[in-house]
């Protein structure tokens, strides 16, 4: 994004609506394009009064145009064809039956809105899971921004440029999740930036959550805002309890 200096009035209104703080008022407003993640906030929702906003072709450039797919929820990625940080996730799973029974989903994700990150910096976590044998999920995004996905590196083009958040996202058996949890939490204490994450299970047939459990012996309290797929969908397989 850029602001035309001839048409800005330095009104100053637009600096409260980055969510990266990026918007800089000199003698007129400007964008620091570092900081910048091509959310496009600015131009959909501002009122300038100078219609001063303006998109620049260098946006979609590589490697810069990663920095709109992953911020701009209008914007689409080239290689999966979806909009967005990460895929559907738990929304569609009585359809896809993603999730099985036995399996757990893990979803990380990396920076939010005020703070953002820098792609290379989930490497410190998606190294340590590779280590672990942890498989990415292929429709992920972020997955085709790995130069191998077996060593969860990122590809050097890439890993200065800054999003609004991005999303890890693999799945592992039931069983391992205490020694999943120990790894994402002996990383994170080198991280170079926030993530939180998330546990994608599936409700036993008598109502209960046995994952909760196990999360609290590891000193994890489970949060009520969860989200929740009562399976109203029609299925395409045959276990669908």
């Amino acid at each position: 994004m850029k602001i035309d200096g001839e048409l800005c009035m330095s009104c100053g209104e637009c600096i409260p609506y980055c969510p990266l703080g990026a918007i800089e008022m000199w003698d007129t407003a400007q964008i620091n394009q570092d900081e910048c993640v091509e959310c496009g906030i600015c131009i959909r929702q501002i009122e300038c009064p100078g219609e001063a906003f303006y998109e620049s072709p260098e946006t979609m450039k590589w490697p810069r145009s990663v920095r709109k797919v992953f911020s701009d929820p209008t914007a689409k990625h080239e290689n999966t064809g979806v909009r967005g940080r990460g895929t559907e996730e738990v929304k569609t799973n009585d359809v896809t039956d993603r999730f099985k029974r036995g399996y757990l989903g893990m979803a990380l994700e990396f920076g939010r809105p005020g703070v953002g990150t820098r792609l290379g910096d989930v490497e410190v976590i998606t190294t340590t899971l590779a280590q672990a044998g942890v498989e990415f999920e292929p429709n992920n995004p972020l997955t085709h921004l790995m130069e191998d996905a077996h060593t969860g590196s990122i590809k050097e083009d890439v890993r200065n440029e800054k999003v609004l958040s991005a999303i890890v996202e693999f799945v592992i058996p039931e069983s391992q999740l205490e020694d999943c949890v120990g790894k994402i939490t002996e990383a994170a204490s080198r991280a170079r930036c926030i993530f939180s994450w998330g546990i994608v299970a599936r409700f036993e047939p008598d109502g209960s959550l046995p994952v909760v459990e196990r999360l609290a012996e590891l000193g994890i309290n489970v949060p009520r805002n969860m989200k929740v797929n009562v399976g109203l969908g029609r299925p395409k397989g045959e276990d669908r309890i």
